[in-house]
Protein backbone atom coordinates (compact mmCIF):
# COMPACT_ATOMS: atom_id res chain seq x y z
CA UNK A 1 0.00 0.00 0.00
CA UNK A 2 1.76 3.09 -0.81
CA UNK A 3 1.50 6.89 1.19
CA UNK A 4 -1.35 9.17 0.75
CA UNK A 5 -2.07 12.32 1.68
CA UNK A 6 -6.05 11.43 2.79
CA UNK A 7 -3.62 8.16 5.12
CA UNK A 8 -1.98 10.77 6.94
CA UNK A 9 -4.73 13.23 7.48
CA UNK A 10 -6.85 10.10 8.70
CA UNK A 11 -4.24 9.21 11.18
CA UNK A 12 -4.03 12.55 12.48
CA UNK A 13 -7.64 12.78 12.63
CA UNK A 14 -7.71 9.36 14.83
CA UNK A 15 -4.83 10.85 17.17
CA UNK A 16 -7.10 13.86 18.05
CA UNK A 17 -9.73 12.15 19.10
CA UNK A 18 -7.80 9.76 20.96
CA UNK A 19 -6.74 12.46 22.75
CA UNK A 20 -10.07 14.05 22.86
CA UNK A 21 -11.36 11.28 24.50
CA UNK A 22 -8.85 10.00 27.31
CA UNK A 23 -10.05 11.88 30.78
CA UNK A 24 -6.63 11.83 31.70
CA UNK A 25 -4.91 14.35 29.01
CA UNK A 26 -5.66 17.94 28.07
CA UNK A 27 -4.91 19.26 24.81
CA UNK A 28 -3.74 23.15 25.25
CA UNK A 29 -4.29 24.34 21.60
CA UNK A 30 -2.68 27.82 21.67
CA UNK A 31 -1.14 28.33 18.37
CA UNK A 32 2.46 27.45 18.32
CA UNK A 33 2.70 26.93 22.30
CA UNK A 34 0.53 23.77 22.18
CA UNK A 35 1.37 20.78 24.42
CA UNK A 36 -0.20 17.79 26.08
CA UNK A 37 -0.44 17.63 30.27
CA UNK A 38 -2.52 15.41 32.97
CA UNK A 39 -5.48 17.75 33.97
CA UNK A 40 -5.45 18.86 37.95
CA UNK A 41 -1.42 18.30 37.83
CA UNK A 42 0.77 20.66 39.38
CA UNK A 43 4.75 19.63 39.66
CA UNK A 44 6.71 22.10 41.67
CA UNK A 45 10.33 21.69 43.28
CA UNK A 46 9.71 20.50 46.88
CA UNK A 47 11.23 23.63 48.20
CA UNK A 48 8.65 25.84 46.96
CA UNK A 49 5.28 23.50 47.40
CA UNK A 50 4.66 25.12 50.28
CA UNK A 51 4.25 28.45 49.57
CA UNK A 52 2.76 27.80 46.31
CA UNK A 53 -0.23 25.74 48.21
CA UNK A 54 -0.55 28.95 50.01
CA UNK A 55 -0.75 31.38 47.24
CA UNK A 56 -3.78 29.38 45.37
CA UNK A 57 -4.98 28.94 48.61
CA UNK A 58 -4.79 32.94 48.71
CA UNK A 59 -6.78 32.74 45.43
CA UNK A 60 -9.42 30.80 46.62
CA UNK A 61 -8.05 27.66 44.49
CA UNK A 62 -8.39 24.39 46.32
CA UNK A 63 -4.53 22.51 46.24
CA UNK A 64 -3.91 19.19 47.65
CA UNK A 65 -0.12 17.90 48.41
CA UNK A 66 0.33 14.75 46.53
CA UNK A 67 2.58 11.90 46.00
CA UNK A 68 5.64 13.16 43.99
CA UNK A 69 8.53 11.91 41.74
CA UNK A 70 11.87 13.02 40.06
CA UNK A 71 12.17 15.34 43.29
CA UNK A 72 9.80 17.07 42.16
CA UNK A 73 6.20 18.05 44.60
CA UNK A 74 2.89 16.81 42.97
CA UNK A 75 -0.39 19.13 43.75
CA UNK A 76 -3.69 18.41 42.83
CA UNK A 77 -6.28 21.25 41.61
CA UNK A 78 -9.24 18.93 41.56
CA UNK A 79 -11.70 22.40 40.99
CA UNK A 80 -9.52 23.48 38.30
CA UNK A 81 -8.46 20.51 36.09
CA UNK A 82 -8.47 22.29 32.98
CA UNK A 83 -7.05 26.17 34.63
CA UNK A 84 -3.09 24.91 34.38
CA UNK A 85 -1.69 26.67 32.00
CA UNK A 86 -3.52 29.70 33.41
CA UNK A 87 -2.20 28.65 36.87
CA UNK A 88 1.04 27.88 35.34
CA UNK A 89 1.55 31.66 34.26
CA UNK A 90 -0.42 33.06 37.11
CA UNK A 91 2.98 31.13 39.56
CA UNK A 92 6.13 32.11 37.02
CA UNK A 93 4.95 35.90 36.66
CA UNK A 94 7.15 37.48 39.31
CA UNK A 95 4.61 40.37 39.84
CA UNK A 96 2.96 37.84 41.80
CA UNK A 97 5.95 37.28 44.17
CA UNK A 98 7.09 40.54 44.79
CA UNK A 99 10.55 40.45 46.78
CA UNK A 100 10.77 36.79 46.54
CA UNK A 101 11.87 33.90 44.06
CA UNK A 102 9.20 32.99 41.32
CA UNK A 103 8.73 29.26 42.36
CA UNK A 104 9.97 26.18 40.08
CA UNK A 105 6.72 25.26 38.68
CA UNK A 106 5.12 23.13 35.50
CA UNK A 107 2.22 21.24 34.22
CA UNK A 108 2.49 17.19 34.11
CA UNK A 109 3.41 16.81 30.42
CA UNK A 110 2.58 14.23 28.75
CA UNK A 111 5.13 12.55 26.24
CA UNK A 112 4.54 11.02 22.74
CA UNK A 113 6.50 8.90 20.39
CA UNK A 114 8.05 10.91 17.76
CA UNK A 115 7.25 7.76 14.90
CA UNK A 116 4.72 13.61 12.97
CA UNK A 117 2.40 16.14 13.17
CA UNK A 118 0.25 17.59 15.83
CA UNK A 119 2.86 17.18 19.13
CA UNK A 120 5.69 15.81 16.95
CA UNK A 121 4.05 11.98 16.89
CA UNK A 122 4.58 10.14 13.79
CA UNK A 123 2.56 12.38 10.75
CA UNK A 124 1.49 9.50 9.08
CA UNK A 125 0.83 5.43 10.02
CA UNK A 126 2.93 2.69 9.00
CA UNK A 127 2.96 0.79 6.07
CA UNK A 128 4.00 -3.00 4.73
CA UNK A 129 6.94 -3.10 3.07
CA UNK A 130 9.22 -6.30 1.83
CA UNK A 131 11.25 -8.72 4.26
CA UNK A 132 14.94 -7.25 4.68
CA UNK A 133 17.51 -9.37 4.91
CA UNK A 134 19.47 -9.51 8.39
CA UNK A 135 23.00 -7.92 8.97
CA UNK A 136 25.54 -9.83 9.74
CA UNK A 137 25.93 -9.94 13.52
CA UNK A 138 29.38 -8.38 15.50
CA UNK A 139 30.05 -10.69 18.02
CA UNK A 140 31.56 -7.83 19.92
CA UNK A 141 28.30 -5.79 20.20
CA UNK A 142 27.31 -8.67 23.07
CA UNK A 143 29.01 -6.57 25.30
CA UNK A 144 27.33 -3.20 24.57
CA UNK A 145 24.16 -2.97 26.12
CA UNK A 146 21.80 -0.12 24.99
CA UNK A 147 18.45 0.48 26.91
CA UNK A 148 14.86 1.50 24.90
CA UNK A 149 12.49 2.87 26.41
CA UNK A 150 9.16 3.09 24.32
CA UNK A 151 6.22 1.26 23.32
CA UNK A 152 8.01 -2.51 24.08
CA UNK A 153 8.82 -5.21 22.52
CA UNK A 154 6.83 -7.43 20.81
CA UNK A 155 5.36 -10.58 22.25
CA UNK A 156 7.37 -12.62 19.77
CA UNK A 157 9.84 -10.56 18.73
CA UNK A 158 12.38 -13.04 19.28
CA UNK A 159 10.80 -15.80 16.92
CA UNK A 160 9.10 -13.66 14.42
CA UNK A 161 12.70 -12.05 13.58
CA UNK A 162 15.32 -14.58 15.14
CA UNK A 163 17.95 -13.30 13.18
CA UNK A 164 17.35 -9.67 14.35
CA UNK A 165 16.73 -10.65 18.59
CA UNK A 166 17.21 -14.26 19.21
CA UNK A 167 19.12 -13.92 22.55
CA UNK A 168 19.65 -10.58 22.37
CA UNK A 169 17.41 -9.33 25.03
CA UNK A 170 15.85 -10.69 28.42
CA UNK A 171 11.97 -11.63 27.69
CA UNK A 172 9.94 -10.49 30.54
CA UNK A 173 6.29 -9.92 30.72
CA UNK A 174 5.93 -6.30 31.62
CA UNK A 175 8.17 -5.39 28.46
CA UNK A 176 5.76 -6.57 25.82
CA UNK A 177 4.20 -3.67 23.81
CA UNK A 178 -0.08 -4.29 23.65
CA UNK A 179 0.19 -3.10 20.27
CA UNK A 180 -3.45 -3.61 19.15
CA UNK A 181 -6.57 -1.56 20.24
CA UNK A 182 -8.75 -4.88 19.43
CA UNK A 183 -8.16 -8.15 17.71
CA UNK A 184 -5.24 -8.13 15.18
CA UNK A 185 -5.84 -4.21 14.62
CA UNK A 186 -3.08 -2.18 15.44
CA UNK A 187 -3.14 0.64 17.79
CA UNK A 188 -1.81 3.81 16.91
CA UNK A 189 2.02 3.17 17.74
CA UNK A 190 1.34 0.05 18.25
CA UNK A 191 5.11 -1.68 17.30
CA UNK A 192 7.03 1.18 17.69
CA UNK A 193 9.11 -0.19 20.26
CA UNK A 194 9.99 -3.23 17.90
CA UNK A 195 10.40 -1.39 15.01
CA UNK A 196 12.77 1.03 16.66
CA UNK A 197 15.12 -2.16 18.03
CA UNK A 198 14.72 -3.46 14.39
CA UNK A 199 16.52 0.22 13.40
CA UNK A 200 19.24 -0.17 16.20
CA UNK A 201 20.06 -3.59 15.34
CA UNK A 202 20.45 -2.61 11.82
CA UNK A 203 23.28 -0.53 12.82
CA UNK A 204 24.86 -2.23 15.21
CA UNK A 205 23.78 -6.29 14.83
CA UNK A 206 24.26 -8.05 17.26
CA UNK A 207 24.18 -5.70 20.23
CA UNK A 208 22.53 -6.99 23.46
CA UNK A 209 18.81 -4.53 24.43
CA UNK A 210 16.58 -3.67 27.22
CA UNK A 211 13.33 -2.76 26.10
CA UNK A 212 11.29 -0.97 29.02
CA UNK A 213 7.82 0.54 28.22
CA UNK A 214 6.88 4.11 28.90
CA UNK A 215 4.33 4.64 26.00
CA UNK A 216 0.86 2.74 25.88
CA UNK A 217 0.27 1.31 22.40
CA UNK A 218 -1.43 4.49 21.14
CA UNK A 219 2.18 6.06 21.94
CA UNK A 220 1.07 8.37 25.11
CA UNK A 221 3.16 8.04 28.14
CA UNK A 222 3.73 11.07 31.01
CA UNK A 223 7.39 12.56 32.77
CA UNK A 224 6.50 9.65 35.86
CA UNK A 225 6.44 6.89 34.05
CA UNK A 226 9.39 8.20 31.73
CA UNK A 227 11.69 9.21 34.70
CA UNK A 228 10.58 6.15 36.58
CA UNK A 229 11.85 3.84 33.73
CA UNK A 230 14.65 6.29 32.72
CA UNK A 231 15.70 6.06 36.43
CA UNK A 232 15.17 1.57 36.28
CA UNK A 233 17.46 1.46 33.39
CA UNK A 234 20.40 3.99 35.06
CA UNK A 235 21.07 1.31 37.36
CA UNK A 236 21.96 -1.83 35.14
CA UNK A 237 24.65 -1.67 33.33
CA UNK A 238 23.89 0.02 29.92
CA UNK A 239 26.06 2.37 27.63
CA UNK A 240 23.04 3.70 25.74
CA UNK A 241 19.45 4.94 26.42
CA UNK A 242 17.68 5.70 23.12
CA UNK A 243 14.62 7.55 23.60
CA UNK A 244 12.57 8.26 20.29
CA UNK A 245 9.87 10.14 22.35
CA UNK A 246 9.34 13.73 24.16
CA UNK A 247 6.98 16.63 24.98
CA UNK A 248 6.79 20.36 24.09
CA UNK A 249 6.35 21.77 27.41
CA UNK A 250 4.25 25.16 27.90
CA UNK A 251 6.28 28.06 26.95
CA UNK A 252 9.26 25.93 25.75
CA UNK A 253 10.43 25.91 29.51
CA UNK A 254 12.48 22.92 29.90
CA UNK A 255 11.24 19.87 31.91
CA UNK A 256 12.63 20.02 35.23
CA UNK A 257 11.31 16.55 36.10
CA UNK A 258 13.37 15.00 33.00
CA UNK A 259 16.18 17.60 33.79
CA UNK A 260 16.98 16.14 37.23
CA UNK A 261 16.42 12.69 36.16
CA UNK A 262 18.72 12.63 33.45
CA UNK A 263 21.22 14.16 34.75
CA UNK A 264 21.21 11.95 37.95
CA UNK A 265 22.47 9.54 35.37
CA UNK A 266 25.95 7.67 35.45
CA UNK A 267 28.19 9.60 33.50
CA UNK A 268 29.30 6.91 31.30
CA UNK A 269 25.98 6.68 29.73
CA UNK A 270 25.18 8.24 26.42
CA UNK A 271 21.36 9.29 25.96
CA UNK A 272 20.24 9.88 22.17
CA UNK A 273 16.33 11.03 21.84
CA UNK A 274 14.37 12.23 18.71
CA UNK A 275 13.80 15.97 18.11
CA UNK A 276 10.02 15.70 17.17
CA UNK A 277 7.92 15.79 14.30
CA UNK A 278 6.08 19.23 13.98
CA UNK A 279 8.81 20.65 11.67
CA UNK A 280 9.33 23.78 13.46
CA UNK A 281 12.61 25.31 15.88
CA UNK A 282 10.52 24.83 18.99
CA UNK A 283 12.26 22.42 21.04
CA UNK A 284 11.24 19.59 22.57
CA UNK A 285 12.33 17.11 25.78
CA UNK A 286 14.44 15.57 26.88
CA UNK A 287 15.83 15.93 23.10
CA UNK A 288 16.94 19.85 23.59
CA UNK A 289 18.46 19.36 27.24
CA UNK A 290 22.40 19.75 28.32
CA UNK A 291 24.18 16.08 27.84
CA UNK A 292 21.42 14.53 25.73
CA UNK A 293 22.43 13.84 21.89
CA UNK A 294 19.30 15.17 19.73
CA UNK A 295 18.58 13.82 16.73
CA UNK A 296 16.31 15.81 13.11
CA UNK A 297 15.71 13.39 10.37
CA UNK A 298 17.08 13.84 6.89
CA UNK A 299 15.57 11.93 3.69
CA UNK A 300 16.95 11.05 0.62
CA UNK A 301 14.99 12.49 -2.72
CA UNK A 302 14.55 10.84 -5.93
CA UNK A 303 17.84 11.76 -7.54
CA UNK A 304 19.72 10.17 -4.30
CA UNK A 305 20.06 13.37 -2.58
CA UNK A 306 20.21 13.42 1.22
CA UNK A 307 18.32 16.52 2.23
CA UNK A 308 16.86 17.81 5.44
CA UNK A 309 13.49 15.77 6.49
CA UNK A 310 10.52 18.31 5.78
CA UNK A 311 8.75 17.08 8.93
CA UNK A 312 12.00 17.15 11.42
CA UNK A 313 12.05 19.05 14.27
CA UNK A 314 15.39 21.69 13.96
CA UNK A 315 17.49 24.21 16.22
CA UNK A 316 20.84 25.00 18.00
CA UNK A 317 20.15 22.39 20.11
CA UNK A 318 19.59 19.95 17.94
CA UNK A 319 23.23 17.63 17.81
CA UNK A 320 23.09 15.27 15.01
CA UNK A 321 20.62 13.87 12.16
CA UNK A 322 19.78 10.49 10.28
CA UNK A 323 17.83 9.43 7.64
CA UNK A 324 14.04 9.10 8.92
CA UNK A 325 12.72 7.43 6.22
CA UNK A 326 13.34 3.43 7.37
CA UNK A 327 12.29 -0.19 6.92
CA UNK A 328 12.12 -2.29 10.08
CA UNK A 329 11.31 -5.11 11.95
CA UNK A 330 7.24 -4.94 12.93
CA UNK A 331 4.48 -7.45 13.71
CA UNK A 332 1.73 -9.27 11.97
CA UNK A 333 -1.40 -7.71 12.28
CA UNK A 334 -3.79 -5.30 10.30
CA UNK A 335 -4.06 -1.43 9.81
CA UNK A 336 -7.49 -0.22 9.82
CA UNK A 337 -8.62 3.63 10.46
CA UNK A 338 -12.22 4.46 10.17
CA UNK A 339 -12.78 5.76 6.59
CA UNK A 340 -9.93 3.38 5.04
CA UNK A 341 -9.88 -0.32 4.25
CA UNK A 342 -8.09 -3.07 6.17
CA UNK A 343 -4.56 -3.33 5.15
CA UNK A 344 -2.21 -6.52 6.45
CA UNK A 345 1.18 -6.50 7.79
CA UNK A 346 3.73 -9.35 7.76
CA UNK A 347 6.39 -8.92 10.32
CA UNK A 348 7.83 -5.50 8.49
CA UNK A 349 6.99 -1.90 7.91
CA UNK A 350 8.23 1.03 6.14
CA UNK A 351 7.69 4.31 8.75
CA UNK A 352 9.06 8.01 8.77
CA UNK A 353 10.23 10.06 11.73
CA UNK A 354 12.83 11.26 14.15
CA UNK A 355 12.12 8.54 15.95
CA UNK A 356 13.75 6.10 13.53
CA UNK A 357 16.17 8.68 12.65
CA UNK A 358 17.81 8.69 16.69
CA UNK A 359 17.88 4.76 16.94
CA UNK A 360 20.28 5.11 14.01
CA UNK A 361 22.54 7.61 15.74
CA UNK A 362 22.36 4.97 18.53
CA UNK A 363 23.38 2.21 16.76
CA UNK A 364 26.48 4.13 15.20
CA UNK A 365 27.33 4.61 18.69
CA UNK A 366 27.37 1.45 19.49
CA UNK A 367 28.72 0.19 16.81
CA UNK A 368 31.68 2.74 16.99
CA UNK A 369 32.02 1.40 21.05
CA UNK A 370 32.55 -2.13 19.67
CA UNK A 371 34.78 -1.43 16.65
CA UNK A 372 36.84 1.12 17.92
CA UNK A 373 37.41 -0.43 22.01
CA UNK A 374 36.15 2.97 23.68
CA UNK A 375 33.34 4.37 25.89
CA UNK A 376 30.13 5.57 24.87
CA UNK A 377 30.98 9.15 25.45
CA UNK A 378 33.94 8.75 23.32
CA UNK A 379 32.34 7.31 20.51
CA UNK A 380 29.26 9.78 20.54
CA UNK A 381 31.66 12.22 20.25
CA UNK A 382 33.80 10.74 17.79
CA UNK A 383 30.58 10.64 15.58
CA UNK A 384 29.68 14.04 16.06
CA UNK A 385 33.06 15.72 15.37
CA UNK A 386 32.51 16.13 11.73
CA UNK A 387 31.08 19.29 9.89
CA UNK A 388 26.80 20.30 10.52
CA UNK A 389 25.09 18.93 7.57
CA UNK A 390 22.65 21.76 7.66
CA UNK A 391 22.47 24.78 9.68
CA UNK A 392 20.08 23.42 12.72
CA UNK A 393 20.76 19.38 11.57
CA UNK A 394 23.89 18.62 13.35
CA UNK A 395 25.98 15.91 11.97
CA UNK A 396 24.88 13.58 9.42
CA UNK A 397 24.93 10.16 10.78
CA UNK A 398 24.99 7.26 8.07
Amino acid sequence: MSKTPESAELYQKAFLQLIAEDKNISFHAERGREFLYRPGQLLVSVEDQQRVIEKLRENNIVARPGEGFAGMARITLPNNAEEIPRIVRLLRDQRNWPNQRVPLVQPHHVIVGHGGLVMGNPGDRPYPTDPISAPKMDDRLRDVRVGIIDTGISQGADSDHSDWFAERYAKEADDVDPAFSNGDVFALQGGHGTFVAGVIQGAAPGVTFDPEIALDANGFGDEERLCRKITELGRKKINVLNLSLGCFTEDDVASEPLRRTIAALPDDIVVVASAGNSGTQRPSWPAALCGVTAVAAAEQTKDGAIVPAWYSNWGHWVDACAIGNRASTYLKGEWKLPGEASTPFALWAYWYGTSFAAPMVTGRIAATMASDGITAAQARDKLLSEPEFAPGYGVFVK
